[in-house]
């Protein structure tokens, strides 16, 4: 038997004792003979009877159309307690239990509450209380989502990307249920104005779907448009190995993309002259996407100098900038993460420690070697003299040292974008 996540459920007496309080919960407000139909007599004792019991719940489900009026602790021990029979009287994919859950899903989605978090602990509770493979969690998270969205709680949910992973492993549904469930994540963190991290799960939507399929290619594009569009997104490498996005080398917006990886301003400027009514049809905004190239660039251009003093007046030609603005943009692709340096306006140079590489290619792993192969050199040099200082007792040697060592490790620190 699958297994579920803990849920506890306090509750005492017989089933015609627990249905009873079920009862008198849901409509406090109706006639006593109402409530005295949910346990009509039968033959056999209702415990004994499947089908008597299984009417009962329906009779309560049927009248549960809103949280109740009771405390949060009532609210959410009722519902505790509903999910426990639901759970125990119908098999977990049969279609009873996927109609009852359903419907208590629009009625906890909907329902209006002077306790709003009690409703993301109810279909949470519901969410831990079906076995973890069961194809009930992907309707019941998927509520959970535009719950949260809609109320711009999002971050009440503490969604992962390793949990969303899981579950898509465990859960007993389709491809294109995985899919669905990838693109309402998307969309709930669209809706809450978090981009950034709906970007990361639209990779895996986008990895999800046949790259040749017309929702593939349409995915495609919105991904590559949101990167663009993303001001701090800079790692664009991850985007452009997906097999969906090669696919699709034919439209306009990839060769956009490609700028972007390896290209700089003029190339930009000139994509810009051959496709003048894109950024106004993707909503991209020109200066935005010009401060973004110049950043990379600049990231490009240091990456060549790691170890090495880098020109202000180098900066200056590749970013087309006045030399006035190189330390401005200096501080802004620091502060980005980009490159790692101290400035020096003595010798108008920008030293840099350490640069990210916009891709990682042939081209990158040649200059890492390189930088390798004088780092190795440097250390039998630090060597030579570590072992004469030894022998002389030399402390300023041994500080000399020291100071070697940190230069050279400087020289090759070297990461992707």
């Amino acid at each position: 038997m699958a297994t579920a996540d803990s849920v506890s459920v306090f509750a005492e007496g017989t089933f015609e004792e627990q249905i009873r309080e079920l009862v008198d919960y849901a409509i406090r407000s109706s006639p006593e003979d109402e409530r005295a139909t949910a346990l009509d007599e039968g033959a056999r004792p209702i415990e004994q009877d499947q089908e008597r019991r299984q009417n009962a719940l329906t009779f309560v489900l049927d009248q549960t159309n809103s949280l109740g009026d009771g405390s949060e602790q009532e609210i959410e021990g009722y519902f505790n307690l509903l999910f426990s029979h639901l759970l125990t009287l119908w098999p977990a994919n049969s279609p009873e239990i996927q109609h009852h859950v359903s419907s208590l899903l629009g009625v906890l989605a909907s329902s209006p509450s002077e306790h709003p978090s009690v409703r993301y602990r109810v279909i949470s509770n519901l969410f831990n209380a079906t076995p973890r493979n069961s194809t009930l969690r992907l309707p019941i998270y998927t509520t959970l989502l535009q719950v949260a969205a809609a109320n711009g709680e999002l971050e009440t949910l503490r969604l992962s990307r390793k949990d969303v992973e899981q579950w898509l492993q465990e859960w007993d549904i389709s491809r294109e249920e995985r899919s669905q469930f990838l693109k309402s994540i998307v969309d709930a963190f669209i809706q809450s104005g978090q981009s950034e991290t709906a970007y990361h799960y639209t990779l895996s939507y986008v990895s999800s779907l046949p790259s040749s399929s017309p929702e593939g290619q349409l995915a495609v594009i919105d991904a590559i448009v949101l990167a663009l569009r993303l001001p701090s997104l800079f790692d664009l490498d991850p985007l452009f190995k997906l097999d969906a996005v090669v696919s699709a080398k034919d439209h306009e917006i990839f060769s956009l993309l490609q700028v972007f990886l390896n290209n700089g301003l003029p190339e930009f400027y000139s994509w810009l002259e051959s496709h003048p009514a894109v950024l106004e049809t993707y909503e991209l905004d020109r200066a935005q996407l010009e401060r973004k190239i110049r950043l990379l660039s600049f990231a490009s251009l240091g990456f060549a100098h790691v170890g090495h003093d880098l020109p202000y007046s180098e900066i200056a030609s590749v970013l087309q900038i006045e030399l006035n603005q190189v330390e401005k943009w200096a501080i802004d692709v620091i502060r980005a993460g980009l490159v790692s340096g101290k400035l020096s306006q003595t010798t108008q140079s920008l030293h840099v420690y350490r640069s990210s590489a916009r891709t990682f290619e042939r081209e990158q792993w040649e200059a890492l070697e390189k930088r390798l192969v004088a780092w190795k050199a440097g250390l039998a040099s630090v060597l030579e003299v570590v072992t004469s200082a030894q022998k002389r007792g030399n402390g300023s040697a041994v500080s000399e040292v020291v100071q070697q060592v940190t230069q050279t490790g400087e020289s090759v620190q070297v990461d992707a974008a």
